[in-house]
C-alpha cells in the first residue's frame, strides 16, 4: 500500500537524518572539537570556500532561518567564521570560513572521503544511490508543491 510505503519513507528521513548527525558529533569528538555542534558544523561545511549571506546559507542547506542565524553568531563567537558587512550593500552581511573553520572543513572533508572508501565495501552502487537521489528529489519537489498550496484547502473542515 502507498500511504504506508510513503509513511514509512518519512520516518526512516528523519531517523537518517538524526543518525548521519550521529556520526558526524562522532567526527567531531574523535578529532577533539568540543565549541561546536553537529549542526554548525554541517552548516559549517555547506559554507566551504563561499562567501554567503544567511539567507543564501539558509537556501543552501535547508536551516530554518532563526536556527541559521543563532548558530552563525555562536560559530562567530568560536572563530569558525567571519561575519562582514557586504562591501555593496550596508544592510547585508556575509559569512566566510576563517582559519579554524577552514581546518574543521578539511577534517569533515576527510570524513566523506573516507565513507566514500567505504561504500565501495557495501552492495550500496552508484546505481542505487541515483536512483535514492532521483526519487528524493520528487518527494521534495512533491513537498514544495504541497506546501505552496497550503492553506488553500483544507483536509477537514473540523481539524
Amino acid at each position: 500500500m502507498i500511504a504506508t510505503a510513503y509513511h514509512d519513507s518519512i520516518q526512516l528521513i528523519e531517523r537518517l537524518h538524526r543518525r548521519f548527525l550521529d556520526v558526524v558529533k562522532a567526527e567531531l569528538d574523535r578529532v577533539g572539537v568540543q565549541d561546536i555542534n553537529n549542526i554548525q558544523a554541517m552548516i559549517l561545511y555547506n559554507i566551504g570556500d563561499d562567501d554567503l549571506t544567511v539567507g543564501e546559507l539558509t537556501l543552501r542547506g535547508y536551516y530554518m532561518g532563526s536556527n541559521v542565524s543563532y548558530n552563525v553568531k555562536k560559530m562567530v563567537e568560536n572563530d569558525y567564521i567571519v561575519q562582514e558587512r557586504s562591501v555593496h550593500d550596508k544592510r547585508s552581511v556575509r559569512v566566510h570560513l576563517s582559519d579554524k573553520g577552514k581546518k574543521l572543513y578539511s577534517n569533515l572533508e576527510k570524513m566523506y572521503q573516507k565513507h566514500e572508501t567505504l561504500i565501495r565495501t557495501t552492495d550500496i552502487t552508484r546505481e542505487k544511490l541515483d536512483t535514492l537521489n532521483a526519487t528524493l528529489k520528487q518527494l521534495e519537489r512533491f513537498w514544495a508543491s504541497q506546501s505552496a498550496f497550503a492553506g488553500l484547502d483544507t483536509l477537514d473542515e473540523d481539524f
